[in-house]
């Protein structure tokens, strides 16, 4: 009895995974999907790096303490000594070729002409950028997620549509064959029906194979092994009116992740023009620092005792001329700020585009639904008009098989119309930044 419970418990796992995977909405998929992003990840760890380039930008205008130490041995030397009258021999410098130094170091920049916090503001601006880049990549997955999972409800829509139409084909081909036998119809029918259930077999195979990659495409961007769509066959409901272009692409300006990191990179750049402009302005320090030495050269005679000293200072460096080196890196910085003013403006153009292109899609796909709920209710009532001609001997199998398949082909029509209403709605909130 224990080893049969061994076995089950050893056994469990592996039919734990092979359970098929849950149905998966659209709102699970783009929740996993933005969990398991390793490009979200990447932006994350860009803003980290943001950080500490914040935080070092302030700590470059603290105090710096060092310890430092130091030993060298120099050649020897004549001892030059001086004799008093009536006095000792006294030498005034030994020969002393082991030489010791340790000193514990102290900066303290106090004035840079703004360098420090123009460095500092130039960070944080980056700072801001990289969060947009987040929010910007976020809005970007969301909508390759939408995309990819309204592809694979289309293509498992066709591959369901495709079943159920070889189902029928393989019906009617066996009603044709019976009618054959009873000498109803020529047998150029029956060849017919079996050509038709052929093609419909091929695209049923390229169907399952395009639903396939569709599923597979949606669990690489939700960072699953495998996914199983939930279907959904509601149309989208009736949209409230819309505001005017003009109203929406003001929105979209306001709204853009992308061109509020271009804005903060804009002032990030122009920052960073006014650190360098700062080195044209006097640079003031504070110093100091206690020594520990053997022998101590601030000591006078020298002796090859360990001796203590120490030395405060308040030092003042002011580049006159560098050659132009400030001035061009300035311009530099300068240039890089227009350069990305100029893309904001570009920016401002694309949005303007999108905005307009995405709100034609949308109204061309709410009325493709409608349209095609229409042709729907025509392929059904021509179905059926054709069964009747054909159980009373005026219609052909073949009349038949496409009535089926045009019914079948409506409703795949209705469920691609929905599904492109869907994406279109998607692709339009990403174009208005929301």
């Amino acid at each position: 009895m224990k080893h049969a419970f061994a076995l089950v418990f050893c056994l469990l796992p592996a039919a734990v995974l092979a359970q098929p995977a849950l149905p998966l909405t659209l709102e699970e998929a783009v929740a996993q999907g933005l969990a398991n992003s390793r490009r979200l990840a990447e932006i994350a760890a860009r803003a980290d790096a943001a950080d500490f380039a914040i935080a070092g930008r302030q700590a470059s205008e603290l105090p710096s303490v060092a310890l430092q130490g130091g030993y060298t041995r120099t050649n020897h030397v004549d001892i030059f000594a001086i004799s008093a009258p009536g006095g000792p021999l006294q030498v005034v410098y030994p020969d002393i070729p082991d030489n010791f130094r340790t000193r514990l170091d102290l900066q303290w920049p106090i004035y840079t002409g703004g360098r420090g916090d123009a460095l500092e503001r130039a960070a944080r601006a980056e700072r801001g950028a990289i969060d947009k880049d987040l929010e910007a990549a976020r809005s970007d997955l969301r909508l390759e997620i939408t995309r990819a999972y309204w592809a694979a409800v289309t293509a498992a829509e066709t591959e369901a549509v495709l079943r159920r139409a070889v189902e029928a084909v393989d019906a009617h081909v066996k009603d044709v064959r019976a009618r054959l036998t009873s000498g109803l119809i020529p047998p150029n029918d029956v060849s017919a029906a079996e050509a038709q259930a052929s093609h419909q077999r091929l695209l049923s195979i390229e169907a399952v194979n395009r639903k396939a990659i569709a599923e597979a495409d949606l669990a690489r961007l939700t960072g699953r092994n495998a996914v199983t769509i939930a279907m959904p066959v509601a149309a989208p409901p009736a949209p409230a009116p819309s505001p005017a272009v003009a109203d929406l692409v003001g929105r979209a300006l306001q709204a853009r992740p992308e061109r509020q990191a271009l804005e903060q990179r804009v002032l990030s750049a122009e920052e960073r023009a006014a650190a360098v402009g700062s080195l044209a302005r006097p640079q003031i320090a504070v110093g100091g620092g206690y020594d520990y030495a053997r022998p101590n050269s601030r000591i006078f005679p020298r002796s090859g005792d360990w001796k203590t000293s120490w030395d405060a200072s308040i030092n003042v460096a002011w580049t006159l001329w560098d050659g132009g080196r400030r001035g061009a890196e300035q311009g530099e910085a300068k240039a890089n700020a227009a350069a990305l003013r100029t893309r904001v403006e570009d920016f401002d153009r694309e949005v303007t585009f999108e905005v307009r292109a995405r709100a034609l899609e949308l109204d061309s796909s709410r009325q493709g639904i409608v349209t095609a709920e229409d042709g729907i209710r025509a392929a059904v009532e021509a179905e059926r008009v054709v069964g009747e001609r054909y159980t009373a001997g005026v219609a052909t199998s073949t009349d038949v098989l496409d009535a089926q398949v045009a019914r079948l082909q409506a409703e795949l029509d209705r469920a691609r119309a929905i599904a492109s209403a869907r994406l279109a709605e998607a692709r339009l909130e990403r174009a208005l930044g929301r």
